[in-house]
């Protein structure tokens, strides 16, 4: 797959020659919503918590006499059918992060820069080097190429400059290709990689 390369300030900068096996395949629905769930999960805080019969504060004391009340036998206040007692196997923190195989991940990185790539979402830029690395430059660039949701994958480095510039604008991440992940990519309108950034990220999944 051949792409045209731009500038920051839209100008040409020749084309680059995309691999097949990371640009070029027909996205699956099914990988790329595995891989997201195995990400959400895994930033899951699961700090959810009830209080059990044994957390809450009463006193142990028998609260009536076993028989003769003509009731139901009851031995503590604490028992989950009172008014605030204890709750019954309620949710206690924990985990929700579950394995997934490396190959499946790499695989899902693979057809989420696909999706992009077919769907004509897939911008590469020569570099991300500006004359003025300022927030208004930046700003200015990015409304000039119709950018909104934009997600900027740079190479092993990211460009100080423009990170720092970019920082304040909404509607605008940067990561590293280290960083590069399914549910960002998705979740942008607009992909935009560095020409390092593709390099980096082919020599990632090959």
């Amino acid at each position: 797959m051949k792409l045209d390369v731009i500038k920051l300030d839209s100008g040409v900068a020749g084309s680059i020659e995309l691999a097949d096996d990371i640009f070029g395949l027909e996205p699956r629905g099914d990988i790329l919503q595995r891989v997201v769930r195995w990400q959400r999960a895994k930033a899951q805080a699961g700090t959810h918590s009830v209080l059990g019969k044994s957390d809450v504060s009463y006193s142990t004391k028998k609260i009536y006499r076993q028989k003769g009340t003509g009731g139901a036998r009851h031995g503590s206040r604490k028992a989950p059918t009172f008014r605030h007692g204890g709750t019954y196997k309620g949710p206690t923190p924990r985990s929700h992060a579950f394995d997934l195989p490396k190959k499946v991940r790499a695989l899902g990185l693979r057809h989420a820069l696909s999706a992009k790539a077919n769907a004509g979402e897939l911008v590469i830029v020569e570099d991300l080097n500006l004359g003025d690395a300022k927030t208004a430059a930046v700003a200015k660039a990015v409304k000039e190429n119709g950018w909104k949701r934009v997600l900027v994958i740079d190479g092993t480095e990211v460009n100080e400059g423009f990170a720092r510039a970019a920082r304040n604008i909404e509607g605008v991440d940067i990561l590293p290709s280290m960083g590069a992940n399914v549910y960002d990519i998705l979740r942008r309108d607009t992909l935009v990689i560095t020409r390092s950034g593709v390099e980096a990220l082919e020599a990632r999944l090959k």
